[in-house]
């Protein structure tokens, strides 16, 4: 199976299946003599586990990383770093029933099409579980970034149409709640949706904003590695994400020039700003300086408990009904992914400028 590399000097490959032995990452172009340990990393993995609140699959995993290789005195040391989290809690049981069955909303079918072959048990390497090796190697990057004062933060911005107000934004409280959503009344309207669809053996889904503050000017290609494309690519790769905005989105399509144009000013310290920001922060792909914002929409999970339609190998009409630990809405354990993929991709876009003289 190819394409389980990213990125192009800080760069990785995650490894592992749902219910194998473990889930893993491999971490090369990390520069030496960063300050890194397992619990700078297990703070990531923390907010992405199962089993944290009812709006996550109940599976119980702790979700331990352990550093095997590439750090020294709690230093980087320049060579490849491997991360391992061990799987402890699977019930392959639960999968039995579906093992010869295509679950609609899922990839099931498109492996078996692919390579003749899949891994049922919770979908192998399609399974939300193997985001744990990119929000681990996210840790690492946003340790790098921390250095260039650098900072990315992801929030819930939507559950179902239930959405953030921006006069209510209060990012220091996206913790405080169950949903990782800074908006405690929106996080109470959500929290009672998602109750409901719970009782109704559905699924939700939403958007996860993103801000990223700190890019100097110049970060991104010009033509096919543009900034906002390589973020867009990122975070298209995370499982459930069905779309990508960046700036002021789709609703530029609806703008007009004279409105969506930021204008530049010359700032007191000298520096070039802008009055708004529409673009998002990225220009021509290239950063412009200021903050970068995107967004992205997750679907609803699939796997719902409601007897569904769907066809078998053998070529047969089947009814489904899912059975098993599923999240009834992926959104607020995606919020550490989506931090992580910008993470990545920022830290990797860094290194290539350093490594023009660009910055």
């Amino acid at each position: 199976m190819a394409g389980s590399v990213f990125g192009t000097i800080f760069r990785i490959m995650t490894w592992g299946e749902s219910h194998g032995k473990g889930i893993g990452v491999t971490i090369d172009g990390c520069p030496a003599g960063l300050s890194l340990c397992e619990e700078d990393i297990q703070q990531y993995l923390d907010r992405r586990k199962p089993g944290q609140s009812r709006f996550t699959t109940s599976r119980q995993e702790n979700d331990q990383a352990e550093l095997l290789s590439g750090v020294f005195e709690g230093k980087t040391t320049g060579t490849p770093i491997a991360l391992i989290v061990r799987n402890t809690d699977q019930r392959l049981r639960d999968y039995q029933a579906i093992k010869d069955v295509y679950r609609p909303g899922h990839a099931d079918y498109c492996y078996d099409r692919k390579y003749g072959f899949r891994d049922y048990r919770g979908g192998g390497r399609s399974s939300a579980r193997e985001t744990i090796g990119r929000v681990a190697a996210g840790a690492v990057a946003k340790k790098l970034l921390d250095h260039y004062g650098i900072q990315v933060d992801a929030y819930t911005k939507s559950i179902g149409d239930i959405e953030v107000n921006p006069i209510r934004l209060d990012l220091a409280k996206r913790d405080d709640n169950l949903l990782y959503m800074p908006d405690e009344k929106a996080a109470e309207k959500a929290t009672a949706y998602l109750d409901q669809l719970i009782k109704e053996q559905d699924s939700a889904g939403g958007v996860v904003e993103c801000l990223i503050r700190g890019v100097p000017a110049g970060l991104g290609e010009p033509v096919f590695d543009k900034l906002d494309a390589c973020l867009a690519q990122a975070v298209m790769s995370i499982g459930a994400v069905k779309g990508f905005e960046i700036g002021d989105g789709f609703a530029a399509a609806k703008s007009r020039g004279s409105a969506n144009n930021d204008a530049f000013i010359m700032a007191p310290d000298g520096t070039v700003k802008k009055q708004t920001n529409h673009s998002g922060g990225i220009l021509g792909g290239i950063s412009d300086g200021s903050d970068i914002l995107f967004r992205a929409a997750f679907k609803p999970t699939p796997s719902i408990s409601q007897p569904q339609h769907t066809v078998n190998r053998s070529g047969q009409n089947v009814e489904i009904s899912i059975k098993g630990r599923h999240d009834p809405v992926v959104v607020p354990r995606a919020v550490v992914v989506v931090e992580a993929m910008a993470a990545l991709t920022v830290a990797d876009h860094l290194l290539m400028a350093r490594n023009a003289g660009i910055i």
